[in-house]
């Protein structure tokens, strides 16, 4: 991450250009409901950006104001957006599509501008969506050159729509599992391979390229191998842009962060954790395939791994047998269902069970992490930190990290990183709970 000289932020002045990779579900979720705010048809629940507060100071001090008050964030109000997708279908019937918003509330009234975001032709090969079929899509004599065309496309949004800068986050499908290679250890070796379409060079990887190559930060919320390369990190540091990710955490994953801290805080054992999820839009259609649901697999799957350091406490964790299932089921549409057993174990060996069933909306729980991660984001280029954005590990189930440090994944310890670091931005002293500075008697 860049350094900066904290209280030097520059201030949010024009609009912000939210260009999102994909406009199926999230993505038009996000974009509707942001317009919906803005018309105050409805409310931005889930958005730290909008509606949280930050204590500054001592608790006796009694500073708590709203964050997008605190630190200059961009405002709903500044938003313009544009995407790509491989499917021609405007935000207006991508929104009945997926069938997250009620038609009649929340989709009718916004018509008109859902319907004038046209999806822009899409980098896309099913090669690495297997599931997905594409009409709207760019065609080019190799990779370098769909990158290229990616970078105008970002120009001419920009210029088109008067943004004064933008940020991109991947909103798009799961890609299949792809091992890192040569051909992604430097900046050099991944020029060269996508001048030779090397299969190993992914579709999101080149968006991640030209996004960078533009000086735009990225956000990645798909478990895709995109931004956590040699090359890309090296792309921006050298570009001083902002990149993180990966894949937005939403339903299950969000609880097992919840619940895995606390039994390690109170060090109680894990025998089995078993998560199985069922779920209908095009993502579940997506993780259908072996190759993709691999890719979430290895997301999911290492969260525990992480939180509760099996190696520092072998008698605990040593053994945790940790299984996960997507499962498609079209009835069920956007609304996933996500299932955890849990056998834990307490005082003297004695076993108990915690059994989890959430029935949640998947876009719903996604769309105000594009909307906080594209304001953290513009925060964090106008602030000056560039590279990987260790301190949003809060929206990620599997957080990228600098090179040579573990990821965070326990969701608390993120919140107090992500809240100190707006604290430390703004010349404000970061809070460390520690309360030995308040007077006793």
């Amino acid at each position: 991450m860049g350094q900066l000289k904290p209280g030097s932020v520059a201030k949010s002045e024009g609009k912000l250009g939210v260009m999102c990779v994909g406009l199926g579900a999230v993505a038009s979720t996000f974009i509707a409901g942001v317009e919906l705010s803005r018309k105050g048809l409805a409310k931005p629940y889930g958005s730290l950006t909008q509606l949280a507060t930050i204590r500054l100071g001592k608790r006796t001090e009694e500073r708590a104001p709203l964050i997008r008050d605190f630190v200059p964030l961009a405002s709903l109000e500044d938003l313009v957006f544009a995407a790509w997708d491989p499917v021609p279908d405007d935000a207006y019937r991508s929104c009945l599509h997926c069938g997250v918003f009620d038609k009649h509330e929340h989709v009718e009234p916004i018509r008109p501008f859902l319907e004038a975001i046209k999806p822009l032709p899409a980098v896309f090969d099913q090669t690495y969506v297997k599931r997905l079929e594409g009409k709207n899509v760019k065609t080019g004599k190799n990779k370098r050159d769909l990158a290229e065309q990616l970078r105008a496309d970002i120009r001419d949004f920009k210029a088109k729509s008067g943004a004064s800068r933008l940020v991109i986050v991947w909103c798009a499908s799961t890609e299949i599992f792809i091992v890192p290679g040569a051909a992604h250890e430097t900046l050099a070796s991944f020029e060269k391979a996508m001048e030779a379409n090397d299969p190993s060079i992914a579709p999101s990887m080149l968006y991640a390229w030209a996004a960078l190559m533009e000086g735009i930060p990225f956000a990645n919320g798909a478990p895709n191998l995109t931004c956590d390369i040699g090359a890309i990190t090296e792309l921006a540091a050298s570009k001083k842009v902002a990149i993180g990710g990966k894949d937005f955490k939403t339903g299950q994953t969000m609880i097992k962060t919840v619940l895995a801290p606390m039994f390690k805080a109170r060090m109680l054992g894990v025998a089995g954790w078993y998560s199985t999820n069922i779920l209908g839009n095009r993502d579940g259609e997506v993780l259908d395939d072996p190759e993709s649901f691999k890719t979430k697999e290895e997301s999911k799957l290492g969260v525990l791994e992480f939180i509760l350091q099996p190696k520092l406490y072998p008698e605990l964790y040593g053994k945790l047998f940790h299984k996960v299932r997507i499962n498609y089921y079209p009835p069920r549409g956007d609304n996933k269902e996500g299932w955890d057993n849990i056998d834990i174990f307490g005082w003297c060996g004695y076993p108990m069970q915690i059994k989890v069933d959430f029935l949640c909306r998947d876009s719903i729980l996604a769309a105000p992490l594009v909307l906080d991660l594209a304001l953290f984001f513009d925060l964090a280029h106008r602030a000056g930190m560039s590279g990987v954005q260790e301190w949003l590990s809060f929206y990620f189930k599997s957080p990228q990290a600098i090179p040579g440090v573990y990821p965070e994944h326990d969701l608390f310890i993120q919140q107090t990183k992500l809240k100190n670091t707006l604290r430390w931005m703004m010349g404000e002293p970061v809070i460390t709970h520690l309360g030995q500075d308040y007077p006793t008697d």
